[in-house]
């Protein structure tokens, strides 16, 4: 008893310390965290409304819920005019203000996340909600939460910018932007949170978990308050399971699901190859090219306007289940084709809300076709969506976790757990094989930029070879005349080159050091300007990792 009273007082003096020291910095950060979720929160709700306000105006509707319907009575001139427009104005803002002519989005900030200490982009981070604002009021056919993620990380970035934080702070901050700027745009506050940790952040480390959670709560209260505690889809009856046979269709389901995630996601990928060459082969200025895809899609709205924008009002038909089989497969192909032409153009938006779109027009689909076999076996086809949403957006995000629950929080139904975990979980295991592991990863991976592999794979491209390497001055440095004799045998590296393409290079070479070099010209002879060693090389290569493991772990 004696030694369990001394533990329990060396443990409460401990907790005592702790509270002392290192409690008044987590209060203070967790304000910072409030701060942070505030006013991505606002940011969220007023992009919303900017959207809903230009969307008004140009096509004469105060209800933009059911744009869709309305656009079927305008004019066939004005439905296809104002996406060329959109898609004019968008060219010419990219083309000043992005240096690569692409607008931003959420593979952007996950890029940040990993490799840029928490930051992104802010000329062109604000050229892009720009372009996106443009692309989602004048019949863009993609969705508005991959931009309020953006324009949240840039709110993050100003705020570790101004007070200086490292790494490890400006990625929490990241996340809690994030989160906050998700629950926004959902009232979504649970499915918030894990966004930032599964999606942004990429880990669910425990440090980053309560000042997270307090921004996510921020961000729904500023949604409750400007939109009232409602949910985005209203469901009909019951979306109970009626026979736990069932279960098997929803296995299948997710199968089904999957595959036309990856059909989205390739579609897209396949619809910018073509772009790119097509531009290539007319010699079209980059500017000209959204004004293109502004044409493509006002010709696809006047048969079909439920592509216009974010799509919220198909996807609740959907829901309830109100569609025709031949509807349901029709609508969703032609979301697929539009959704790619709106990428592909580099106009501006993201791919979430497409993907519950195309989603819940799968789900109702195969719901047609499951209901028609085993009639006495099946459920609701509300069940059938709101499962078939969840499984296609969890595979285009690479999220299933906060997936569901968004799932869930937006429709406000628990009751259908079951049946969209099971869907969820196949399509995301069938999907992240087809692909790298997610939309977002796969851009990246598009653009060299490997992060889908984990930490072991994309820090070796943070170090460059000229923060690792011994000078010719430095202790231990290399032999100059042995460097010399390497670089006459085409051995070494540049100077510019990072420890991801010389780590390579030792393992095939099996040397114990690489000059370093700076190449002025082709027909000049390199410069020598130190050695990398293969030993210092690993040294950075541990410590990055290590470093790595404990932010995830703490």
């Amino acid at each position: 008893m004696a030694r369990q009273w001394q533990d329990t007082r060396a443990v409460c003096g401990r907790g005592w310390d702790q509270l002392r020291h290192k409690a008044p910095g987590q209060v203070t950060f967790w304000l910072i965290a409030l701060f942070v979720g505030v006013a991505s929160g606002f940011a969220a709700i007023l992009f919303r409304f900017a959207i809903n306000r230009l969307q008004a105006a140009l096509y004469g509707t105060e209800d933009v819920n059911t744009l869709a319907s309305f656009a079927q009575t305008l004019p066939w001139i004005w439905v296809l005019v104002i996406p060329v427009c959109g898609g004019l104005a968008v060219g010419l803002i990219v083309q000043f203000f992005t240096p690569d002519g692409r607008v931003r989005s959420v593979s952007d900030v996950i890029e940040g996340a990993a490799l840029n200490d928490g930051r992104v982009e802010k000329k062109a981070g604000i050229a892009s909600a720009l372009c996106s604002w443009i692309t989602l009021s004048t019949g863009g056919s993609t969705g508005r939460e991959g931009p309020v993620v953006h324009i949240a990380a840039m709110i993050a970035s100003w705020v570790s910018n101004l007070l200086r934080v490292d790494g490890i702070t400006g990625r929490d901050l990241l996340g809690c932007a994030v989160a906050a700027a998700v629950s926004a745009s959902f009232n979504a506050p649970i499915a918030g949170a894990l966004f930032g940790l599964e999606v942004v952040l990429r880990h669910f480390a425990l440090h980053a978990f309560a000042p997270i959670v307090v921004a996510s709560a921020a961000g729904t209260v500023i949604n409750r308050l400007a939109f009232g505690d409602v949910t985005e889809f209203i469901l009909p009856g019951t979306t109970t399971v009626e026979f736990y046979l069932e279960l098997p269709a929803f296995f299948l389901m997710g199968l089904v699901c999957g595959l036309v995630a990856v059909l989205m996601m390739q579609a897209i990928f396949w619809s910018e190859n073509i772009g790119n060459r097509i531009q290539k082969w007319l010699s079209l200025p980059h500017w000209l090219r959204p004004a293109v895809a502004g044409l493509l899609l006002g010709v696809v709205a006047i048969r079909f306007p439920h592509i216009i924008g974010v799509g919220y009002e198909t996807t609740s038909r959907a829901l309830t289940g109100t569609l025709l089989l031949s509807q349901a497969t029709i609508f969703a192909a032609v979301k697929v084709a539009a959704v790619s032409v709106t990428m592909a153009g580099r106009m501006g938006g993201g791919v979430f809300s497409p993907s519950l779109m195309v989603g819940a027009l799968t789900g109702l689909a195969f719901a047609h076709i499951a209901t028609g076999i085993f009639p006495e076996q099946s459920s609701a086809f509300t069940l059938y969506a709101l499962a078939g949403m969840g499984a296609v957006a969890a595979s285009v995000l690479g999220a299933p976790i906060s997936t569901t629950l968004i799932v869930f929080e937006l429709t406000g139904d628990w009751q259908t757990g079951l049946a969209v975990m099971v869907s969820v979980s196949m399509s995301t295991a069938v999907a992240s094989r087809l692909v790298d592991r997610s939309f977002f990863l796969t851009q990246l991976e598009r653009r060299n930029v490997h992060l889908a592999a984990g930490p072991q794979a994309y820090l070796l491209a943070m170090f460059r070879v000229a923060g690792v390497m011994r000078k010719p001055d430095d202790p231990g440095a290399a032999d100059e005349e042995a460097c010399l004799r390497m670089i006459d045998q085409g051995l070494y590296v540049q100077v510019t080159a990072t420890l991801e393409t010389a780590l390579p290079r030792f393992e095939k070479s099996g040397v114990a050091f690489l000059p370093v070099v700076v190449l002025e010209g082709e027909e000049q002879t390199p410069l020598l300007q130190g050695a990398l060693f293969h030993v210092d090389a690993l040294k950075a290569y541990n410590r990055a990792l290590a470093a790595t493991a404990a932010e995830e772990h703490s």
